[in-house]
């Protein structure tokens, strides 16, 4: 089976060149967003798979690059790194398979806690949470959240963004980052009893 969800997490990359530098060296000589794909592309690939599952990440990653070459004329070059840019755009095409992601994490409600035949999705769902006999039960909460508090939570969670780069990746004020993602884990922790379901990612992650 294949495993992209097991590879190293999210924010383990060594620091990044200067994208600005890249993207707009490319609007001339469009071969230098190469250096932006490649140093990228794992890391936006890794998410859309923890959120998509594998089947649907090479399709949704090639496509994330694909919009952000079309539109590199308009990145804000005062802004070095393009995580943020490119988390927004895979975020923003993720939300046309809301239903595949919702009806993955119902699957994952469905499977015994303690069963790990069908170890990926599910694991990295959770791997930032504090209770792990209760995967299910986390899924089938993170399925009922609305989208805007879905995104946050899981770029939170899974991207390893502060929340400034959150509100850059979501194009939002940083209020309404910590806003929706405090209503998030009220919704989580009254759905698994009262434990918390991330790791202090407010004190980590500001």
């Amino acid at each position: 089976m294949n495993e992209p969800y097991l590879a190293d997490p999210p924010g383990d990359a060594p620091p990044s060149r200067d994208d600005a530098v890249m993207i707009e060296r490319s609007w001339d000589e469009p071969e230098h967003f190469g250096a932006v794909f490649d140093a990228h592309y794992a890391e936006i690939h890794r998410y859309v798979s923890r959120r998509l599952g594998p089947h649907a990440a090479d399709d949704v990653s090639a496509e994330t690059f694909a919009l952000a070459f079309r539109q590199r004329r308009r990145y804000d070059t005062s802004r070095r790194s393009a995580r943020p840019w490119l988390y927004g755009i895979a975020t923003n095409l993720i939300s046309r398979h809301r239903r595949n992601e919702v009806r993955l994490l119902r699957a994952v409600d469905r499977l015994h806690p303690e069963a790990n035949s069908a170890r990926g999705h599910e694991d990295e769902v959770t791997a930032k949470v504090s209770a792990q006999a209760v995967k299910g039960t986390l899924a089938r909460a993170i399925a009922a959240l609305s989208t805007d508090q879905r995104d946050v939570l899981l770029l939170v969670a899974l991207s390893g963004l502060s929340y400034d780069e959150v509100a850059q990746a979501l194009d939002v004020p940083f209020g309404t980052v910590s806003s929706r993602l405090n209503r998030a884990r009220k919704k989580l922790r009254k759905a698994l009893g009262g434990t918390n379901p991330l790791f202090d990612e407010e004190e980590t992650h500001r």
